[in-house]
């Protein structure tokens, strides 16, 4: 496989696709064999809707000069990947961690493009397909990148680096996430930790959170610019933080006004604000984008509907994230709450522990009511007048239907396959 002349054809396009249905006029197709479909079988279609050139890994579907065959097309994406990195030379941050990977992202990106050209992960594609399709958007124009890494097993972030070859790195936090894939807690930390590894071997620099433990002891081994709530040995110290529901930062006597919900984004704010110091964005622009950023895709929006108020974080959901987003929900100033919390998945053998565990944290709460939705809360389920169980979506929404809900504050949050945005369908 001659990657450099690959190269060659892929700089001819004007972008890259795996999905035919998503094809645009000059794009490189690469058909990837996925569990339930063959892309390789799309390859004339793809031609036939605008694609200049196609990789197959399957002779049998070979069809012109415009096709490039290969041993194994998910490979070849990967290495044009890392190929076109090393061409460009770009300078990237790379994240990953437990939770608030994407928002952070997000933030990240508002900040430095009010300086630089900037291009970053498209939603969460940040996987060893993801990745290689975020490396491969960057052009000549760019002038940072920011790439997502995501993982649900150990390797994972050490592959998804030495593709990306990051510059800088962040890891938002280390949280019960995926335990079923990582083996547990502390192999969540030596799975995003490969992130620290990699920039420690290259001589690259990592951003630190100061309020973080686990980081602080990894920083001694790596070149890190910090920061710190109220901590004057921060590089950025943060001097104030407050949610009430929305997130205000403060430091260098200015103060910032999010749209995100949670005091639990905060570090997320801090992480972006840190960055674009160490980029030399100006304060005030700094100000200026984070303040712009709206949340969406289902990611602590806050809603209205009706009389009532809903904080959607309904995006995905994992023990830390969930003790995080209920905690916060618990402070916030109501007459009428509800919570609506759906089971927590890739949990593994920890599953069944880790949704009692939240469960046992609401006991001596009597003054939110609780629907508990899916077969791992089911399981747990107790005796308690405010407390609701159901197995299953459809029980869920057969009872939540009659209810009349008006005027009321409320909470949804379960991990992505619950798919809990629905209930907004009949409220």
């Amino acid at each position: 496989m001659d990657i450099k002349y690959i190269h060659s054809l892929f700089l001819k396009c004007s972008s890259v696709s795996i999905d035919t249905r998503k094809i645009e006029s000059n794009s490189l197709f690469v058909a990837i064999k996925g569990e339930r479909f063959d892309a390789n079988t799309f390859a004339d279609e793809a031609l036939k809707k605008g694609a200049s050139f196609v990789i197959i890994e399957n002779g049998d579907y070979f069809i012109d000069e415009r096709t490039i065959l290969v041993q194994d097309s998910l490979i070849a994406l990967q290495q044009l990947a890392k190929y076109h990195r090393e061409y460009l030379k770009v300078p990237i941050v790379a994240l990953t961690g437990s939770n608030g990977k994407t928002t952070t992202k997000e933030l990240i990106n508002v900040v430095l493009s009010k300086k630089y050209k900037t291009k970053a992960t498209i939603g969460n594609l940040n996987n060893h397909i993801g990745v290689p399709l975020t490396l491969l958007s960057f052009t000549t124009e760019t002038e940072v990148g920011i790439v997502e890494m995501g993982a649900n097993h150990k390797k994972e972030i050490e592959f998804l680096c030495e593709l990306a070859m990051p510059d800088y790195g962040y890891i938002t936090n280390f949280g019960k996430a995926h335990l079923e894939g990582f083996g547990g807690t502390e192999g969540v930390i030596q799975g995003k930790s490969e992130m620290y590894e990699y920039l420690s071997e290259n001589d690259k620099l990592a951003f630190i959170n100061l309020e973080d433990p686990i980081q602080v002891e990894k920083a001694k081994r790596l070149k890190f610019y910090s920061f710190g709530i109220n901590k004057a040995n921060a590089d950025v110290n943060i001097t104030a933080v407050k949610a009430s529901p929305f997130v205000e930062v403060a430091f260098s006597n200015l103060t910032i006004k999010s749209h995100l919900i949670g005091l639990y984004n905060s570090n997320n704010i801090n992480a972006a604000i840190t960055i674009g110091k160490y980029f030399n964005v100006e304060e005030e622009k700094i100000k200026e984008a984070i303040e712009s950023y709206i949340p969406e895709n289902n990611r602590s929006q806050l809603l209205t509907k009706g009389s009532n108020k809903i904080i959607l974080d309904a995006y995905n959901a994992n023990p830390s994230s969930m003790a995080v987003a209920v905690e916060n929900f618990l402070q916030l100033e109501s007459a009428n709450k509800i919570m609506i919390l759906g089971d927590m998945f890739e949990l593994g053998n920890e599953s069944l522990s880790e949704h009692k565990a939240l469960i046992d944290s609401l006991i001596t709460e009597d003054s939110v009511q609780c629907f508990f939705v899916g077969a791992a809360f089911y399981a747990n389920k107790v005796d308690k007048a405010n407390f609701s169980f159901y197995e299953t979506f459809d029980a869920f929404s057969d009872s939540f239907k009659g209810l009349a809900v008006e005027n009321t504050t409320m909470l949804i949050k379960g991990s992505r396959g619950m798919a809990l945005e629905r209930t907004l369908d009949f409220m």
